[in-house]
């Protein structure tokens, strides 16, 4: 039985080729979703720290009544240190509240926090300061306690995880995936020859 040669098979070489395109392109249309996705976690959880900052500063009545801003003389951390009623550092957060050092500190830290993740540069330094920060208000709600101090039930909803858990998940992530790419300035952040040379600033 002879074997004829098809010309037309040639074509057949250029299939896995097509496909890998196809991957190529469906793996593109993966990612440009979940790159804006991460922006708009980004920039969301950026206002949540943008706007503690702002609301303590100036009191606009949603956690801080009026009149008592930081400009205005009231304490950014007296409120929350002082009401601390469980855990291994409550007296310690009871001597921290009201504390010029720590309104400073804690303020800064906001404000910083905020911008970084909003513009979309210093996201290392954003995740490593808000981790921080978020550690210590865990510490401070302290929810494996079943009950505070005084022997109340504490309410609290779960052992382990919280909001400030999640918190310091999310600025990690943010700052691994490198979200300050799409909606931000962290391409732009990035080349700066300091930045260049400082890895751990972008």
């Amino acid at each position: 039985m002879a074997v004829h040669e098809h010309p037309h098979r040639s074509h057949g070489f250029h299939l896995p080729a097509l496909r890998r395109n196809r991957t190529a392109s469906a793996t593109a249309e993966v990612v440009q979703p979940a790159a804006y996705a991460l922006a708009s976690l980004r920039l969301l959880t950026g206002f949540v720290f943008l706007w503690a900052f702002l609301d303590k500063t100036f009191g606009f009545g949603y956690a801080t009544q009026s009149g008592n801003g930081w400009i205005d003389g009231g304490s950014p951390t007296e409120g929350f240190l002082s009401r601390v009623a469980v855990g291994p550092m409550e007296s310690t957060f009871h001597d921290w509240a009201g504390d010029a050092w720590a309104d400073w500190l804690f303020m800064l830290g906001l404000l910083g926090i905020g911008l970084a993740l909003i513009a979309g540069i210093g996201l290392r330094l954003a995740a490593v300061a808000g981790t921080a920060m978020m550690a210590l208000m865990w510490i401070a709600e302290w929810p494996p306690a079943k009950h505070l101090s005084d022997g109340t039930p504490s309410m609290s909803t779960n052992p382990f995880v919280d909001y400030h858990l999640i918190y310091a998940i999310v600025l990690i992530a943010l700052a691994a995936t490198g979200a300050g790419a799409v909606w931000g300035l962290g391409k732009a952040w990035a080349k700066l020859p300091f930045v260049s040379r400082n890895p751990w600033l972008r």
